[in-house]
Order: structure tokens, then sequence, then C-alpha cells
């Protein structure tokens, strides 16, 4: 027996993506290039490849932060950072993921490999983008190493948690009037492109400042001037509280329907509550004003590790709706970090020092054994996964082939609809 169990893989056959895009953006703007775009790939290119390709332009952008600015430092800490075109890079870097995000679901239809592992690749790479663009992004936006990033991290992968979930219960995937991976996206684009032409530091100007807000002295008694990217925040904010409620909505209905409880569900939102209050404890040593990890080189790799984290967590719920099995309440990475925050917090709880994390060094490695864990534990479940997928449905990750009617791979041309092969 592989990773998945028997009963699991016999669901994977009878599931079906459903999905509802409310997006007006997506309706009348994005979807006609989409149309045009898809048309440019040949049928031999398979639609996980491009999904893939899709996530290495944004890991180049990655790249490029960190050849320029290696310690994630901000113009306010007295770094250069990268020269404004690298953030133009950035822009076209997740427009085009965008893109191939948005046509590889097409390109699965156009030839024939539509499936229950298309839509769980699609997710754990939408999944792993989320965190880089949050690490890109604050960057962008002149926050670098703070409680803000920490926060639009929180904010980010809550949205994404939700979405998920929401998906778990309906059996549908909604996307709003405003969702993440529409407008969401282009959001950060032009974020990312008014960056590339005033710098980074123009994030950092009052929002009543920039509105001419500051003129009104009602507003200037009732409303604080902070920063234009502390402002995006505040939205974003926002933005969650209204997914939330209208995730819970759709839930809520789904499960009426059916004549189960509309209350259980929200038990299923404690492993992502659970995940994050590991991590904050961690970051808050040795305390809020300054935390040993967000004020030093460390922050990023411990941004990947949480990652790398939460994508495996929401790879075993997605995996549990297409293979019908029960939701995910564990994750074994709580150990580990469990073990790190105690650590951390030893002065605090115990009045001892840390064990582990007693030196700058010593933390260091702990950091980077917490990224080398998490990526080996996330990358050892994909690749169990996908070969328990294939092998059982017949079906290449990373090629347009299935497996004929005698168990041979063709290619999906070389197969006609009854399993025979046409041309050998």
């Amino acid at each position: 027996m592989g990773y998945l169990s028997q009963s699991a893989l016999k669901n994977l056959k009878k599931y079906s993506y459903k999905g509802v895009d409310e997006s007006l953006v997506s309706r009348y703007l994005l979807t006609p290039y989409w149309n045009w775009f898809i048309k440019l790939w040949p049928l031999t290119i398979a639609p996980n490849t491009i999904t893939l390709l899709g996530l290495c332009i944004v890991l180049f952008n990655i790249l490029t932060l960190l050849y320029y600015d290696p310690l994630y430092l901000t113009e306010k800490d007295g770094a250069s950072g990268p020269p404004q075109w690298i953030y133009f890079t950035w822009a076209i870097g997740l427009f085009m993921y965008q893109s191939f995000d948005a046509v590889d679901g097409k390109q699965a239809r156009r030839t024939g490999m539509a499936g229950p592992l298309g839509q769980m690749f699609d997710h754990g790479c939408d999944a792993l983008n989320t965190t880089l663009e949050v690490i890109l992004a604050s960057r962008a936006l002149n926050l670098g190493r703070s409680w803000w990033t920490v926060a639009s991290q929180i904010a980010t992968l809550a949205n994404f948690y939700l979405t998920t979930w929401e998906e778990y219960h309906t059996g549908v995937l909604y996307l709003g009037v405003f969702s993440g991976p529409v407008e969401g996206i282009l959001m950060i684009v032009i974020i990312y492109i008014i960056t590339g032409i005033f710098g980074p530091t123009f994030w950092d100007q009052g929002f009543l400042t920039f509105t001419c807000l500051d003129r009104i002295p009602q507003v200037v008694q009732h409303v604080p001037n902070i920063g234009l990217n502390e402002s995006f925040m505040v939205f974003g904010a926002f933005a969650l509280a209204f997914n939330i409620i209208s995730s819970y909505r759709n839930v809520i209905r789904a499960t009426k329907a059916t004549g189960r409880s509309s209350l259980k569900p929200l038990i299923y939102l404690l492993p992502f509550v659970v995940s994050v209050t590991f991590q904050i404890l961690w970051l808050l040593s040795p305390s809020y004003q300054d935390s040993a990890i967000i004020h030093s080189p460390l922050f990023l790799p411990f941004l990947c590790a949480w990652g790398l984290q939460f994508a495996h967590q929401v790879g075993r719920m997605i995996l549990s709706h297409v293979a019908s099995t029960p939701f995910p309440m564990w994750h074994s990475m709580w150990i580990w970090s469990v073990i790190g925050v105690i650590d951390a917090q030893l002065p605090v709880l115990f009045d001892k020092p840390s064990l582990i994390q007693s030196t700058p060094k010593r933390t260091a490695v702990f950091i980077y054994l917490t990224l080398a864990i998490s990526f080996f534990t996330y990358a050892r479940f994909c690749a169990l996964v996908i070969r328990d997928v294939t092998e059982f449905l017949g079906i290449a990750c990373f090629t347009v082939r299935k497996k004929d009617a005698e168990g041979a791979w063709r290619d999906v041309r070389d197969i006609q609809q009854d399993g025979y092969v046409k041309r050998l």
C-alpha cells in the first residue's frame, strides 16, 4: 500500500471539478486574453508543466531579490535594495504566473488530461506562490523585516486556507467579485509597477498626506496618518473579514442543503489557528519589539519554512477533498514547531536560557534546519501522492500520456476513447 489507501484512490475517479467565478474583470477582460493565450501552447505540453513553469517564473523573481537584497533589508534600514527596474520584472512574472495558472485547466481539457491530479498540483503551486508573493510584495511596499510583513503573511495564507476549507465543505471553488487569484494578483502587479516608477519609499508617505485629507482638521483628529503600505495592510484586514463572512455563508448554505451541521465546519479552521499561533509565539522571542528572527537575516528562511508547512497543510486538505477522506486536523510539523517555540521561550517560561537557540549562530542553524525539514516533508508528500495517483489513474503528471487498455504508457493522441491504440 502506498500513501493513499485503495478506497481513497477509487474515490478519485468520482471527483469532478466545480467552480464559480463571479469576477467581472475575469469575465470581460481576462477570459478573452486567456482564450487567445492558450492557443499558443502546443498539445504536446502537459497542463501540469504549464503550472510548474509559472511557479518557476516566480522563483526566478525570488532569486533576483536574493541577489540584490540577500539580507531582506529596506531603504529605511539603510539598504540600497534592488534597482527599480527589478520591480517591473516582478510585475511581469506575477502576471505571467496568473496567465499560466489560468490556462492550465484549459490545456487539460484540450489534451484530455483533466482530473484530480491537475487540481491538486494547481492548488499546490498556488499555495507556494502565496508566501513567495508576500515576500516580494512586502519588499516592494518597503515593509521588509517587520510585523507588518508577518501580518501580511497571516492574512494572505488565511484567505487561501478559507478558500480551500470552503471548497472542502461545499464541493465548489468560489471566486467572488473580488478574489485573490484575479483582482488580488492584479493589485499586487500594480504595486510592483508603482514601486518600479517611484521606488519603495513611495509607500512610506502618509495616507492622509497622499490623499490631501490632512488639510481637513476633523479628519486629522480622528484618523491616524499611517503610511500607504500600512493602509494597504488595513485594507487587507477588511478584505479578510469579508472573505470569512462570504465563505462561511456558502458553507452554511451547502451544509443546510444536505442536512449537515453548519457549526462543525468551524472546527476545521482550528489547524490554521494552531499553526499560526506557533509561528507567532516563535517570533515573539525574546520580545515583540526585539524579535530575534524578524530583525535578522533569518526572517526570510523562516517565512519560507512557514510557507512550505502551509503548502503541505492545504495540500492534504485538497487531497482529502478530491479523495473524499477525513479532514486532516493534525500536522506532523507541529511537533518541530513546539520544540522551537518552547526552546525560544524558555527564558520567559522557566527563567532559563534557551538550550538550542542559545546563540545567533545556533539559532541560524536551527532555522535553516527547519527550512530543510519543511521542504523535505512537503516534497516527499508531493512525490508520494503523484506516484500513487498517476499509477492508479494511468495518467502522467508532466507529459501528455495515459495508459492504454494493456497498461502501456502511450501518447494521449494515440489512444481512442475505447482504449485501443490508434497509432503505433
